[in-house]
């Protein structure tokens, strides 16, 4: 599985609503600027009213404001920037509609909708999206609209390698090994039985992250249960997204079974048997301590 595939697979981001993408704060549009490759995130320093010029702009029919701050991308305008209000407004309009024109086709291409200025406008959207390229030489203010929202929030636009993704928390659990034992032999485990585990030691462990996926030395695959036993661990923990993101490319390391350690038996997704690691005839064995 990819990143954005192992993303996709959990509920939080699947159901996310196109806000709460794109209020994360690994928001990060990809977006070609004039021949520049870039991305859009959230600015920094969101700039006030007063330092930026408002156009009035339209996606499609739907009106919309857009603020630029002052920029060197624009040198005329850059230029003229303190005497802006001194300018009358078709020259200023014009010098915008020559200058920015790579700016509007980029929002064109994020929106998916054309673009048209239609003038100037005295002030900005109440509700607002403040954004700057990824290098800081760009940031302007667009109207936080149900349009905008929906283009600008989907998952394809997170920066995965970001920590607000990576550093998020999945339960996992470690195992060992898995077989196949009849329901006869599973109804009539008892305490101080042993189970033989000729795979430890022999197949490398994996990790099971969330119930979901499976890590091991392929990658990261999805997980299902079945009706094969497993030897896991008794104690789960917690890995973070960026591991499992990580495993898809290199194999995650796993602590070999140690004799003594805490196990249980899992069958369908529900503990069947607690246990301990021993060895019986110099094999590893799953030694029933109790029934669950």
């Amino acid at each position: 599985m990819k990143p954005i595939e192992i993303l996709s697979s959990l509920p939080q981001w699947a159901n996310a609503a196109p806000g709460t993408i794109l209020d994360s704060p690994a928001f990060a549009l990809p977006c070609r600027l004039g021949d520049e490759t870039s991305s859009l995130r959230h600015a920094r320093v969101c700039p006030a009213e007063s330092d930026m010029l408002v156009l009035a702009v339209t996606f499609g029919d739907e009106p919309h404001m857009l603020g630029l701050a002052r920029s060197t991308r624009f040198q005329e305008l850059d230029g003229l920037w303190e005497t802006r209000a001194d300018i009358p407004d078709p020259i200023l309009l014009a010098l915008a509609e020559r200058e920015c024109g790579a700016v509007f086709q980029m929002l064109e291409n994020a929106v998916r909708k054309q673009l048209r200025l239609t003038g100037l406008a005295k002030t900005m959207d109440a509700q607002r999206l403040d954004l700057e390229l990824a290098d800081g030489s760009l940031a302007f203010s667009l109207t936080r609209s149900e349009s905008v929202v929906s283009a600008f929030g989907v998952l394809r636009n997170l920066d995965l390698a970001h920590e607000a993704i990576r550093g998020q928390s999945l339960p996992a659990e470690t195992e060992y090994a898995s077989f196949v034992l009849p329901e006869a032999d599973i109804a009539s485990l008892a305490p101080g039985d042993a189970v033989l585990l000729p795979e430890i030691g022999a197949l490398a462990p994996r990790v099971v992250a969330d119930g979901r996926f499976v890590l091991d030395a392929n990658g990261v695959s999805p997980h299902a249960e079945d009706e094969v036993v497993h030897v896991r661990a008794a104690d789960g923990r917690e890995i973070s997204l960026g591991e499992v993101f990580d495993a898809a490319e290199t194999p995650i390391e796993v602590p070999a079974a140690e004799p003594g350690i805490q196990l249980r038996l899992v069958k369908g997704g529900r503990s069947i048997a607690a246990g301990t690691l021993d060895h019986v005839a110099r094999q590893f064995a799953f030694v029933v301590e109790a029934r669950m």
